[in-house]
């Protein structure tokens, strides 16, 4: 199969998991305890993939200052980005819970419409690097689509439970997670084809780049969403994410 082939399909594959998580944040009632508890495990999936599997990677190929450059440009981009949009009402778009609610368009106009944005900005770094993996001698980096499909579910449900209680409707949550899914799938694709064609170094920077956003994503609008519930068990489940997701890598 033609590589830019699989890197749709893988992105695809990893995307499809915000539609099974909008599913059932949507269709079930799902205690904001059980929501907490697997947004902290996907958290601590991705604090393992991004720093062994991209950072540690960038580094590998270009050395440091590449990749820590790259890191804090994805970080302050993703930053600049998420700060426009929590003026535009998206600031808890991962949220279900009632202390720190998702806006109704009526409330603020216009949020539905940041909240999509929104999702679109979390998930386009994650599928760029699927992408981007498969310029390592052909072979897609199953620890990282393992941890960007794990993550994205508790994503997809804790969102859409938000969305349904702001009063989004089924077409509005499911068209969203829709469309993510499709453009995750392009986005993978256009890592491979686009910074395929450019040097080692710019690759490795590239990878820095989405590591630094999906870092910052992480501690912005994920982490704050699995301690707005938190039980006592909750770092314990972090840690298990991480360990899943370090296991993956050396298996």
């Amino acid at each position: 199969m033609a590589e830019v082939v699989q890197a749709g399909l893988w992105g695809l594959a990893a995307g499809s998991a915000l539609l099974l998580g909008a599913a059932l944040g949507y269709g079930l009632r799902v205690p904001q305890k059980v929501i907490a508890t697997v947004m902290a495990f996907g958290a601590g999936v991705l604090i393992s993939a991004v720093p062994f599997e991209l950072v540690g990677e960038a580094y590998e190929q270009a050395g440091l200052a590449p990749a820590a450059i790259g890191a804090l440009i994805g970080a302050l981009a993703y930053t600049g980005g998420n700060v426009w949009l929590a003026r535009q009402g998206a600031r808890h778009r991962k949220r279900s819970g009632n202390a720190q609610a998702q806006p109704s368009e009526a409330e603020q106009g216009g949020s539905g419409a940041a909240l999509a944005l929104g999702a679109l900005l979390d998930g386009v770094p994650e599928s760029a690097v699927i992408g981007v993996s498969l310029l390592d001698g052909g072979a897609v980096s199953l620890v990282t689509v393992a941890a960007v499909f794990i993550s994205n579910v508790p994503e997809g449900l804790s969102s859409s439970a938000g969305m349904k209680k702001a009063g989004r409707t089924k077409g509005y949550v499911f068209g969203v997670w829709t469309a993510i899914a499709a453009a995750s799938t392009v986005s993978s694709v256009l890592g491979y084809t686009v910074i395929g064609s450019f040097s080692p170094a710019v690759i490795a920077a590239v990878t820095a780049v989405a590591a630094g956003a999906i870092l910052a994503m992480i501690a912005d609008t994920m982490i704050p969403e699995a301690f707005e519930d938190a039980h006592l068990a909750i770092g314990l489940i972090t840690v298990s994410g991480f360990l899943v997701s370090f296991a993956l890598s050396h298996t």
